[in-house]
Parts: structure tokens; sequence; C-alpha cells
């Protein structure tokens, strides 16, 4: 299997599966005398975890698995300082129920990728998707904290939170709200509403989708490499690698097709000698390069395909398929978007530190 390395100088590698006997990933291009607070590294886990709360708040949401998810560095920090060598991180599962997927054989999950990657490969691990499985971003999320930790240098925060869930939009965005309820909403009041669905959707054996969206604040002028390694469209890839996101908008996005020039353009004046932007419909992206204003996207999550009601599908023995019904067991999330927050957060980190490292070479 290719395909598991991201990144061109912050260079990120993931390995293990669901039901392995861990997760990890290796970073490379770390620049050496880095301070890594693992402190830091498990906190970022412990927001993503399953099973884990929300600011003492359980959330109807998430699944019943319960993963401590503890950080180990194995290599590349020497007296609390990266060493400048590929900096190894593992994550030890300790929960898995197997035996929940032993009707998982022969028979493809719906909305799952199971089929794709027997078609691929002509083997899968059944058990809960193996690498395909949403647990893989566990390790995406310990690679972002450590990427956080060369953005605090430059006074770059990423902040994500749900926006819409359930069919629910958020009224209003207080960022200090977030943390305040289940679903990382920077609405509380919309965040109970959110809840009251997903209860009801779990009791009926149904899942949601939603929104996040995504700012970047603090990014300066010029990162981003304009022809195929444009600022957003390695944002877009880091996004669309994440397994439930379906799509991503910039700044007004999809908006912007039924919009004019002359106010879809971000205009400029000049304050204390200095550009300043009129708006942001750009997303802080202008040509493939941040242009110094807050770097505003949103992605799309679709609802959980891992439903407790019967579905039709089908079966294969040998190369042929028969129909089939199917009906999932096991412990799942009903709506991911808490839980994904923060792995949009450390895709977003990684991209931003990468592109902050090619930046050293852009010019003398």
């Amino acid at each position: 299997m290719s395909g598991n390395t991201f990144g061109s100088i912050f260079k990120i590698t993931t390995f293990g599966e669901s039901h392995g006997t861990a997760l990890g990933v290796t970073i490379d291009g770390l620049p050496a005398g880095l301070e890594i607070d693992p402190q830091k590294i498990q906190t970022a886990l412990d927001r993503r975890k399953p099973g884990a709360s929300i600011n003492g708040i359980k959330s109807a949401s998430v699944t019943s698995r319960s993963e401590p998810d503890t950080a180990e560095i194995l290599s590349g920090v020497f007296e609390g300082k990266a060493t400048g060598t590929p900096l190894s991180i593992v994550i030890r599962n300790t929960s898995q129920h197997s035996q929940d997927y032993g009707n998982l054989v022969n028979t493809f999950r719906p909305g799952h990728a199971d089929f794709t990657y027997d078609a691929k490969y002509g083997i899968r691990d059944y058990r809960g998707g193996g690498r395909s499985s949403g647990r893989e971003t566990c390790a995406r999320v310990a690679a972002g904290a450590v990427a956080q930790m060369i953005l605090d240098h430059y006074g770059i925060k990423v902040t994500a939170y749900t926006t819409r869930a359930c069919g629910i939009s958020i009224e209003n965005t207080n960022l200090e709200e977030i943390e305040q309820n289940s679903m990382r909403a920077p609405d509380n009041q919309a965040a109970l509403k959110m809840e009251e669905k997903i209860t009801e959707l779990r009791k009926n054996g149904e899942s949601a989708g939603g929104v996040i969206e995504c700012i970047a604040q603090g990014v300066p002028a010029g990162l981003g490499e304009p022809v195929f390694d444009k600022l957003d469209a390695e944002l877009a890839k880091a996004m669309l690698s994440i397994g439930a996101v379906k799509g991503i908008e910039f700044g007004s996005g999809f908006d912007a097709a039924d919009d004019v020039g002359s106010h879809n353009n971000d205009r400029m004046h000049a304050e204390n000698s200095k550009p300043v932007y009129d708006s942001n419909n750009a997303g802080g992206i202008l040509g493939g390069i941040s242009n110094g204003q807050e770097i505003k996207f949103r992605v799309a999550v679709k609802p959980v395909p891992s439903i407790f009601t019967p579905q039709t599908t089908v079966c294969r023995n040998g190369k042929d398929y028969s129909d089939a019904e199917l009906q999932i067991k096991g412990r799942h999330d009903v709506c991911l978007c808490p839980r994904i927050v923060p792995v949009v957060e450390a895709m977003t980190s990684i991209v931003l530190a990468d592109m902050l490292l090619r930046n050293r070479t852009s010019r003398i």
C-alpha cells in the first residue's frame, strides 16, 4: 500500500489498523532544537479519543469504545528537544472488540471502504475497517500537535468547530463556547438542539453528518506554492484525506458561483502604510498563496455509515457475489463532527507547518 505519507519538508507517515496492536506516526523534517512538549501531544489525543467527554460532558454522538490513547515517543527527542532525526510516536490499542465484526468476513458494509479495499488489494482487515477506520486519525492528531509547536513560534492559531449537524445550524459564533458543549460548536444553544436530535437518531438506529469550519489566525502573507502545491490545494487534499469528509469550500465558497466580481473581489486600502482588506471572500488565500488574512474554510462530513438498521448489500463467495442483508454490530459514533474537529485542526497545522518550512527556501 502506498500513499501513507503526507507533506514535503514536514513529512508524516502514519501506520497501524483499528484492531491491530497499535497505530502511530513518524515525523520527518522536524527542525532540530524545537522544544517538544509530550503533554500537548497527549492533550490533543484526549480531545479526539473514543469515549471521551468534552469539558465533562459525554456526547450522545460518540462511540462507547473507550481507549486511553496514550502517546509513546519512541525516537527523535533528547532532553525535551527535537534532535532533527525522525520523531516516532505510537498509540497502542487496548479496547478492541474484534468479535463484533465476525459477520463481515465476506459481507460488505454500505457506505464503508470494505468493497473498494477488497477490489484493490484482494484482502482486507474486516475488523473495524482496518486501515480505513477513523481510528487511523489518532496518528494524525499526534503529528498535528507537534506541527502546532512550530506554528506557536510564528503566533499562528488554528481553531475548528461544528457549524452544522443533523440539519441544525449555529446561530451565533462564540469561540469561547466550543469546548463548553459536547458538539464542539461555538453556540451552546444550537449544540443542545443537535444533541437532542442525535439522541433521537441513536434510538432509531440512524446517524447524521454535518459541517465543520476552520480558521487559522496569524498566518503571514506568502505561504503556498502557486502552481500545483497551492495552499488551498494542499489544505483541500489534507481535508479530503479524512475518511468522512466529502467536500470543502474556502471563504464564500460555492456562493461565489452566483456572485459578481465587484462584490466578490476583496478590495484593499492602506492603513498605517500597510494593506488592509475590506472583506475575505477568498478565505485568506489568493493565487494559492496566503494573503495575510484569516484563513477560513468549511468541510462537509457525511453521516456515519455504521448504522444499526438492516441494510441490503452483497456477499462475496470466491469471485461471485450474491444479495445479502446486514445489520451492523459493535460500538459506533452517531455523528462524527465533535471528534473530527481536532483532526481538521491537526491536518491544517501540518499543512501550515510544512509551508512555513518550505518558505525558508523561497528566496534569499
